[in-house]
């Protein structure tokens, strides 16, 4: 069997996968949500954090539940990191130091996972498992939360109470992300990703030293990164890494992890306010553009340019034997198209069109499927964008679900989508312009600029990846990166809460014959292209200086 063949078998095994769980999880996570009852186990926690699950939630009141739980959240996790040095389980690693102790919380918080350090050289057990495990668990329920509580803003009319944070919180935790996870992780067990809390132990001795690894509850770890959209990883190859990730199964298993809830969202979108067809809409949106970049990344990186690509059957550069081009192309869309940040391949030494399209895939604010929760949220403010522009098209007040987009509702949208191009931007061009900043490059030219632009992109859209040829642990890039994860995570679940108070607060608008009929693939198709467009104009001139210009010099 070819590579080109095999992939496109896996691909098409992938897809029946996702369709079988579509349904099914979609019409659970609707039911979680729309629940009036609590189970023991919740309200046992509920008594714990001194929280009232019933009492009904104004978007100001909660953004506060948001806020106030991710800041409690990064101060501990920065605080189990700088005491990590007198720690039970610490293997005997220090603490870490206050810039990447700050970075780091930041990251696993934002349901980012950039990772400066080598994870099996720097974490021990507890900061590993009480830590940043859990963090996984609640920054994944949190965005959840947040796309579920917009949806009640288009579900609900003339009240603006979008349901209660912290039962949002918990329910997504308790009955969604550690059941599945559960499973997941003996299942993982099962096709040997290892699970213990042994110590480090000398594998190999080599001239003039030896390798030692050390072992870790990875299973349970990787199950969650890949279900929460986290990305990150016990070791620093990540999900190239025998001990995550060993055999072609298990890295067609956790592709299909890190895009089920996302996808499968679309239908709980669906199903909460009413209408499946408004559902699969969305769904039709986010798997074209996926289905777009898989194909052609596949190309870009199958593409046989030179005798050294014919011989590897593609450009293997970078990539385990294990996986092949096709395995390899398929998750590095997938991971980057979400908010994942899991790599089985490093993005570096994919072909400068390939490093480009991984670098795209995140600047589309990662809404096709996008990680758990934000993928849904951004996704539908594209579309109220879309919506705005189909209006002006034809002088028409726009519609969405029922509820007029005015002027509030598309300043919040406006202001939403501006957001992160903004950081990517900014922060890279002040990075590029100081003087000590480009001294963390690998390479030089555009794909040193390449390194520093994909860097920002993924702190700013909560990514994780990185291009790995730049060595981000210095005092700027972690300062530098872990302001932007906070930014980009935040100021867009601001406008997101206002914009779900606005519609939760309007009265439902009647279906006319002018009404813009947002369930038909003319609309999908608008939507894709309003995507592009918006992207494009706003990014085109970085890609051209970064990967463009290395693609075509190639």
């Amino acid at each position: 069997m070819g590579p080109v063949l095999a992939g496109v078998l896996q691909l098409l095994a992938l897809i029946g996968a996702l369709a079988l769980a579509y349904v099914p999880l979609g019409n659970y996570m609707a039911k979680v949500y729309s629940s009036d009852r609590h189970w023991r186990v919740e309200k046992w926690i509920y008594k714990g954090i001194g929280a009232n699950p019933n009492t009904e939630m104004r978007w100001p009141a909660y953004l506060r539940g948001v806020l106030a739980f991710s800041a409690v959240s990064v101060l501990f996790l920065y605080l189990l990191q700088r005491l990590q040095g007198v720690l039970p389980g610490s293997l005997g690693f220090s603490s870490i130091e206050p810039a990447q102790a700050f970075n780091t919380a930041v990251s696993f918080v934002t349901n980012t996972n950039w990772q400066s350090y080598y994870g099996e050289q720097a974490m021990g057990h507890v900061v590993q498992t009480a830590g940043l495990a859990v963090q996984n668990f609640v920054s994944a329920a949190v965005g959840i939360a947040v796309a579920v509580a917009l949806v009640r803003g288009f579900a609900r009319s003339r009240t603006g109470e979008l349901g209660n944070f912290w039962s949002d919180l918990v329910r997504g935790v308790v009955r969604i992300l550690v059941p599945f996870s559960v499973v997941v992780a003996v299942i993982l067990v099962a096709c040997g990703v290892i699970q213990n809390f042994s110590g480090i132990h000398e594998v190999g001795q080599f001239v003039g030293g030896s390798q030692q690894w050390n072992g870790g509850a990875v299973a349970s770890q990787e199950a969650i990164k890949e279900i929460g959209t986290n990305g990150g990883g016990y070791f620093n190859a990540n999900s190239a890494h025998p001990f995550e990730n060993p055999t072609p199964f298990t890295n067609l298993l956790q592709i299909f992890l890190l895009l089920v809830i996302p996808f499968s969202l679309t239908r709980t979108f669906g199903v909460m306010v009413g209408s499946v067809k408004q559902g699969y809409a969305i769904l039709a949106t986010m798997a074209t553009i996926w289905l777009g970049f898989v194909a052609l990344m596949m190309w870009t990186e199958f593409a046989h340019h030179g005798p050294a690509l014919q011989a590897a059957g593609g450009a293997m550069e970078g990539k385990e034997v294990r996986f092949g081009v096709g395995a390899s192309s398929i998750f590095a869309v997938s991971t980057t198209l979400t908010s994942t940040g899991a790599v089985d391949s490093f993005h570096s030494s994919f072909t400068g069109l390939g490093g480009g399209i991984t670098m795209l895939g995140m600047m589309l604010g990662e809404i096709a499927p996008g990680g758990t929760g934000s993928g849904l949220y951004g996704m539908l403010i594209m579309a109220i964008i879309a919506v705005f522009i189909a209006g002006l098209m034809v002088g028409r007040t726009p519609e969405y679900l029922g509820k007029k987009i005015g002027t509030r509702e598309i300043k919040f949208a406006a202001c939403y989508i501006l957001i992160t191009p903004a950081l990517v931007l900014i922060f890279t061009a002040v990075s590029m312009a100081l003087p000590t900043p480009p001294n963390s490059m690998l390479n030089s030219g555009a794909h040193g600029f390449s390194e520093v632009l994909y860097a920002f992109t993924s702190a700013s859209n909560n990514n994780g990846s990185a291009f790995a040829g730049l060595n981000a642990n210095t005092d700027w890039f972690n300062t530098m990166t872990g302001l932007a994860m906070v930014l980009g995570r935040f100021l867009p679940m601001i406008f997101v809460l206002a914009l779900a108070g606005s519609l939760a607060e309007q009265k439902p608008v009647p279906v006319t014959a002018g009404t813009l009929r947002t369930e038909k693939p003319l609309f999908t198709g608008l939507l894709v292209g309003a995507i592009l467009i918006i992207t494009g104009l706003t990014y085109f001139p970085a890609l051209a200086l970064g990967p463009l210009a290395e693609g075509l010099a190639s």
